[in-house]
Protein backbone atom coordinates (compact mmCIF):
# COMPACT_ATOMS: atom_id res chain seq x y z
CA UNK A 1 0.00 0.00 0.00
CA UNK A 2 1.87 3.33 -1.20
CA UNK A 3 2.41 5.90 1.63
CA UNK A 4 0.54 9.45 0.77
CA UNK A 5 2.53 12.78 0.06
CA UNK A 6 2.14 14.56 3.15
CA UNK A 7 2.96 17.78 1.46
CA UNK A 8 0.97 17.18 -1.69
CA UNK A 9 -1.85 15.55 0.28
CA UNK A 10 -2.51 18.52 2.37
CA UNK A 11 -0.20 21.30 1.38
CA UNK A 12 1.58 21.01 4.59
CA UNK A 13 5.51 22.55 4.65
CA UNK A 14 8.79 20.60 4.07
CA UNK A 15 9.51 20.37 8.06
CA UNK A 16 6.48 17.78 8.08
CA UNK A 17 8.01 15.58 5.72
CA UNK A 18 7.24 11.71 5.06
CA UNK A 19 10.63 10.87 7.31
CA UNK A 20 8.88 12.03 10.15
CA UNK A 21 5.55 11.31 9.42
CA UNK A 22 3.21 8.52 7.28
CA UNK A 23 -0.47 8.50 6.65
CA UNK A 24 -2.25 5.86 5.10
CA UNK A 25 -6.00 5.23 4.60
CA UNK A 26 -7.65 1.90 4.58
CA UNK A 27 -5.30 -0.62 5.90
CA UNK A 28 -7.70 -2.83 7.67
CA UNK A 29 -10.95 -3.47 5.12
CA UNK A 30 -14.58 -1.62 6.00
CA UNK A 31 -16.36 -4.99 7.27
CA UNK A 32 -13.16 -5.27 9.86
CA UNK A 33 -13.93 -1.71 11.31
CA UNK A 34 -16.88 -2.42 11.64
CA UNK A 35 -16.20 -5.40 13.89
CA UNK A 36 -13.30 -3.90 15.38
CA UNK A 37 -15.11 -0.60 16.57
CA UNK A 38 -18.31 -2.62 18.42
CA UNK A 39 -15.62 -5.11 19.96
CA UNK A 40 -13.79 -2.36 21.31
CA UNK A 41 -16.99 -0.70 22.52
CA UNK A 42 -18.74 -3.67 24.34
CA UNK A 43 -15.73 -5.65 25.71
CA UNK A 44 -12.63 -3.12 26.79
CA UNK A 45 -12.41 -2.15 30.23
CA UNK A 46 -12.91 1.41 29.66
CA UNK A 47 -11.36 4.11 32.74
CA UNK A 48 -11.43 7.60 32.37
CA UNK A 49 -8.81 9.14 33.78
CA UNK A 50 -7.45 12.36 35.13
CA UNK A 51 -4.57 14.88 35.16
CA UNK A 52 -3.33 17.70 36.97
CA UNK A 53 -4.17 21.15 35.07
CA UNK A 54 -2.50 24.68 37.28
CA UNK A 55 -3.03 22.85 40.50
CA UNK A 56 -6.28 21.36 39.48
CA UNK A 57 -7.51 17.83 38.90
CA UNK A 58 -9.30 17.62 35.37
CA UNK A 59 -11.00 14.57 34.29
CA UNK A 60 -9.90 13.86 30.42
CA UNK A 61 -12.77 14.11 27.83
CA UNK A 62 -12.66 10.49 27.05
CA UNK A 63 -12.16 7.22 28.10
CA UNK A 64 -8.99 4.56 27.89
CA UNK A 65 -7.46 1.28 28.16
CA UNK A 66 -3.69 -0.06 28.17
CA UNK A 67 -2.52 -3.03 26.81
CA UNK A 68 0.66 -4.79 26.27
CA UNK A 69 3.44 -7.03 27.03
CA UNK A 70 3.82 -8.43 30.63
CA UNK A 71 4.98 -5.87 32.94
CA UNK A 72 4.52 -2.82 30.66
CA UNK A 73 3.23 -0.25 33.09
CA UNK A 74 1.20 3.11 31.68
CA UNK A 75 4.21 5.46 31.84
CA UNK A 76 2.52 8.76 31.82
CA UNK A 77 -0.21 10.25 34.51
CA UNK A 78 -2.08 8.20 37.18
CA UNK A 79 -1.85 4.52 36.63
CA UNK A 80 -4.56 2.43 35.35
CA UNK A 81 -4.49 -1.29 34.73
CA UNK A 82 -2.60 -2.92 31.94
CA UNK A 83 -4.19 -5.94 30.01
CA UNK A 84 -2.95 -8.40 28.57
CA UNK A 85 -2.73 -8.27 24.51
CA UNK A 86 -6.02 -9.98 22.86
CA UNK A 87 -5.98 -11.39 19.58
CA UNK A 88 -7.51 -8.50 17.86
CA UNK A 89 -5.13 -6.26 18.87
CA UNK A 90 -2.50 -8.56 18.20
CA UNK A 91 -3.53 -8.79 14.66
CA UNK A 92 -3.99 -4.99 14.37
CA UNK A 93 -0.55 -4.87 15.96
CA UNK A 94 0.86 -6.86 13.15
CA UNK A 95 -0.47 -5.08 10.29
CA UNK A 96 1.12 -2.18 11.72
CA UNK A 97 4.20 -4.15 12.71
CA UNK A 98 4.38 -5.19 8.85
CA UNK A 99 4.09 -1.69 7.59
CA UNK A 100 5.94 0.54 9.75
CA UNK A 101 9.08 -2.46 10.26
CA UNK A 102 8.53 -1.45 14.09
CA UNK A 103 7.87 -3.61 16.39
CA UNK A 104 5.61 -1.98 19.45
CA UNK A 105 4.80 -3.56 23.55
CA UNK A 106 2.32 -1.60 24.29
CA UNK A 107 -1.12 0.15 23.01
CA UNK A 108 -3.02 2.84 24.65
CA UNK A 109 -7.05 2.87 23.73
CA UNK A 110 -9.04 6.30 23.49
CA UNK A 111 -12.09 6.28 23.32
CA UNK A 112 -14.02 9.14 21.76
CA UNK A 113 -17.64 8.73 22.28
CA UNK A 114 -18.87 11.95 20.51
CA UNK A 115 -17.68 14.85 19.64
CA UNK A 116 -17.40 16.78 23.22
CA UNK A 117 -14.63 13.91 23.42
CA UNK A 118 -11.40 15.32 22.75
CA UNK A 119 -7.54 15.52 23.47
CA UNK A 120 -5.82 18.73 24.02
CA UNK A 121 -2.29 19.77 22.57
CA UNK A 122 0.46 18.06 23.34
CA UNK A 123 3.21 15.37 22.28
CA UNK A 124 3.70 11.42 23.36
CA UNK A 125 6.93 12.45 24.56
CA UNK A 126 5.73 11.72 28.48
CA UNK A 127 7.67 14.14 29.79
CA UNK A 128 11.03 12.62 28.43
CA UNK A 129 13.06 14.00 25.13
CA UNK A 130 13.59 11.49 22.72
CA UNK A 131 10.67 9.02 24.03
CA UNK A 132 7.97 7.49 21.94
CA UNK A 133 10.21 8.03 19.11
CA UNK A 134 7.87 5.85 17.06
CA UNK A 135 3.65 5.44 18.17
CA UNK A 136 1.47 4.12 15.26
CA UNK A 137 -1.73 5.53 15.14
CA UNK A 138 -4.91 3.09 14.07
CA UNK A 139 -8.60 4.37 14.07
CA UNK A 140 -12.12 3.33 13.53
CA UNK A 141 -14.98 4.22 13.52
CA UNK A 142 -16.27 8.38 12.97
CA UNK A 143 -13.39 10.05 10.76
CA UNK A 144 -12.15 13.29 12.95
CA UNK A 145 -9.68 16.14 12.34
CA UNK A 146 -5.75 16.06 13.40
CA UNK A 147 -4.48 19.03 14.54
CA UNK A 148 -0.60 19.27 14.55
CA UNK A 149 1.27 22.70 14.99
CA UNK A 150 5.03 23.65 15.15
CA UNK A 151 6.52 24.26 18.71
CA UNK A 152 8.75 26.83 17.39
CA UNK A 153 5.64 28.98 15.81
CA UNK A 154 2.52 27.26 17.68
CA UNK A 155 -0.04 29.69 15.19
CA UNK A 156 1.17 27.51 12.58
CA UNK A 157 -1.08 24.80 12.84
CA UNK A 158 -2.60 22.23 10.00
CA UNK A 159 -5.05 19.40 9.71
CA UNK A 160 -5.82 15.98 8.55
CA UNK A 161 -8.56 14.08 9.09
CA UNK A 162 -7.99 10.44 10.42
CA UNK A 163 -10.59 7.84 8.67
CA UNK A 164 -12.22 4.71 9.50
CA UNK A 165 -9.86 2.36 9.19
CA UNK A 166 -6.97 4.36 8.30
CA UNK A 167 -2.87 4.47 9.64
CA UNK A 168 -0.53 7.28 10.92
CA UNK A 169 3.01 6.98 12.20
CA UNK A 170 4.80 9.87 14.07
CA UNK A 171 8.44 8.76 13.97
CA UNK A 172 12.04 10.38 14.46
CA UNK A 173 12.28 14.24 15.45
CA UNK A 174 7.77 14.01 15.54
CA UNK A 175 7.06 14.46 18.94
CA UNK A 176 10.16 17.02 19.50
CA UNK A 177 9.10 19.22 16.87
CA UNK A 178 5.62 18.87 16.77
CA UNK A 179 2.10 18.82 18.89
CA UNK A 180 -0.98 17.14 17.95
CA UNK A 181 -4.66 17.40 19.52
CA UNK A 182 -7.82 15.74 18.05
CA UNK A 183 -10.63 19.05 19.11
CA UNK A 184 -14.06 19.05 20.01
CA UNK A 185 -16.03 19.79 17.40
CA UNK A 186 -19.55 21.90 16.73
CA UNK A 187 -20.85 18.67 14.63
CA UNK A 188 -22.57 15.86 15.69
CA UNK A 189 -19.79 12.79 15.92
CA UNK A 190 -20.03 9.06 16.67
CA UNK A 191 -17.81 7.10 18.34
CA UNK A 192 -14.68 6.76 17.19
CA UNK A 193 -11.68 4.59 18.66
CA UNK A 194 -7.95 5.57 18.15
CA UNK A 195 -5.36 2.80 19.16
CA UNK A 196 -2.08 4.21 19.25
CA UNK A 197 0.92 1.65 19.67
CA UNK A 198 4.28 2.35 21.53
CA UNK A 199 7.86 1.51 23.05
CA UNK A 200 7.00 1.68 26.45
Amino acid sequence: MEQLNFIQQIGVPLEVSSDIFDYRPNIIEKKDCEHYLKMFIETVPWVQTYQFMYGKRVITPRLSAWYGNKDIDYPNGPAFPSQAWTPELLAIKATVEAISGIAFNSVLLNFYRDQNDSVAWHSDRDGVPGRNKYVASVSFGEGRIFDLRYKQNLRKVFSVLLENGSYLLMKDEFQDKWQHRVAKSKLCMGPRINLTFRIS
